[in-house]
This record gives structure tokens, C-alpha cells and sequence, in this order.
């Protein structure tokens, strides 16, 4: 009987595989499609979206709002933690499905507010897994690893093999940021917005559609915080097989 390692092992390698794979043929040509909506999609939209993602990194690297009350979680196997952290994603799943369908039923004005909302939701949802897995998100260290799951989990096919190599040996990845303001100075603020724009645009325009929104902002943000758990909890498995071993 397999060991309760070895299963994760084995599902890390599948992961692995799909974050690292080549882009298809259908990812270049609905890359061509993506940035003829984005051509399409009203200035204010994308502003908003951009506003949104600067605060967010500004909200985690130098607020304290993500880190009150949160505590890493001590004495505790791995198979513990993605209980938990399994528990964790299926509240927030439910939340974002709440939100979701609360902002697509409310017009456009309500769906611009959907960006930083779900934005907040996902923070949160990051927030609450470095603990789980033993990490002190009050350390500005891994405060950085939560931004870099976050762009893991949203980046292009095109990068999504760079950033995961940056994810998978973090601690050499870390020593590139020896402060805060150092990644407030090198992060690509138009490449991030853009990737993950160029993720949610087509779906969240949607759920700007008087008559739909409500069923499309509901389903959308389920499958996003279902993507996100599952790009989070590998990214923390990893870190965690990799402290322990020798």
C-alpha cells in the first residue's frame, strides 16, 4: 500500500507535467483571439483591473490586513495540512460563487466591482494556506511566495514554465529580493496585469451581461478558486517535501 507521500509525490509529478508543458497549438491561436478582446474591452475595465492588481501587491508586501490573526500552524503531517487546506478551498469556492453571483446580477457597476472583490477573496484563500502549511506569512519572504503563486496560477502558457521554475527553487528565487521595495522596483507591472487579464477577461465580460451575469459570475469565480487550490496547494506540498528533506 502506498504511502501517504508517495501519493502526493505522485500527483506533484502530474502537476509538474501540466505546468511545465509546451504550448499547444490551440493556446497561440486563442492568444490571437485574447488580444483582439482585449482591443474590444472598454478602457475603464482595464483600469480598474489595474488598479486592483497594484494594490493587491502593495496590500501584501507592506499592509497588515492579510496577516492579522493569521498564525502558522505547528505539529501537523502533510496529510493533516491538505485536509485543512482541502476544507479551506471548498469555503472559499462558496464565497466566490456568493460574490460572484451577487455582483453578475447587479449590472455593469456591480461587475466592475467583482475585480478587486474576487481579488480580496483570493488573497485571502493564499493567506490562509501558507499557514496551514507552517509558513509565517508576517515574514515578508513569504509574502513574495504567495504573490508568486498567484502569478503561477494566472500566467500564460507562454511563461507559465518560467515562473514555475522560480516557484519550485524558491530559496534561490527569494535571495533576488533582499527587501520588500526590491520587488516593489523589479516586479513587471504590465506583464502581471496582463497575464492575468488576459485569464479572466473573456469570462468576466460575461458577467456584464444584464440577463446572465448572475449565472456567469458565479460560475466563473467557482472555477477560479477551484484553479487557485489547486495551483496553491501544490506550490506549498512542494516547499514543504523539500524542507524536509535532508
Amino acid at each position: 500500500m502506498e504511502s501517504y507521500s508517495e501519493i502526493v509525490q505522485k500527483e506533484l509529478s502530474e502537476w509538474q507535467k501540466e505546468v511545465t508543458r509546451k504550448p499547444s497549438l490551440w493556446n497561440k491561436s486563442t492568444k490571437t483571439i485574447q488580444t483582439k478582446v482585449n482591443d474590444l474591452i472598454p478602457d475603464k475595465v482595464h483600469n480598474v483591473i489595474t488598479k486592483s492588481i497594484k494594490n493587491m501587491v502593495h496590500a501584501v508586501l507592506v499592509g497588515s490586513e492579510y496577516t492579522k490573526k493569521r498564525f502558522p500552524l505547528k505539529e501537523a503531517t502533510l496529510e493533516e495540512r491538505d485536509k485543512k487546506v482541502d476544507e479551506k478551498i471548498q469555503f472559499y469556492k462558496k464565497t466566490a460563487l456568493i460574490e460572484g453571483a451577487g455582483t453578475g446580477a447587479g449590472g455593469i457597476l456591480l461587475g466592475l466591482a467583482d475585480f478587486p472583490l474576487l481579488l480580496s477573496i483570493k488573497l485571502k484563500f493564499l493567506f490562509d494556506v501558507a499557514s496551514l502549511y507552517g509558513f509565517d506569512v508576517k515574514d515578508y519572504r513569504e509574502r513574495l511566495f504567495i504573490l508568486h503563486v498567484f502569478q503561477l496560477a494566472y500566467s500564460s502558457p507562454f511563461k507559465r514554465k518560467e515562473v514555475y521554475e522560480k516557484v519550485a527553487n524558491w530559496n534561490e528565487t527569494v535571495n533576488e529580493f533582499p527587501t520588500q521595495t526590491k520587488y516593489l522596483e523589479k516586479i513587471e507591472w504590465k506583464e502581471l496585469q496582463q497575464d492575468y487579464r488576459d485569464h479572466i477577461d473573456l469570462a468576466k465580460m460575461l458577467q456584464l451581461v444584464p440577463g446572465i451575469g448572475a449565472v456567469v459570475g458565479a460560475y466563473v469565480n467557482y472555477q477560479f478558486l477551484e484553479d487557485l487550490g489547486k495551483t496553491a496547494k501544490n506550490c506549498f506540498r512542494l516547499r514543504v517535501l523539500q524542507n524536509e528533506t535532508p
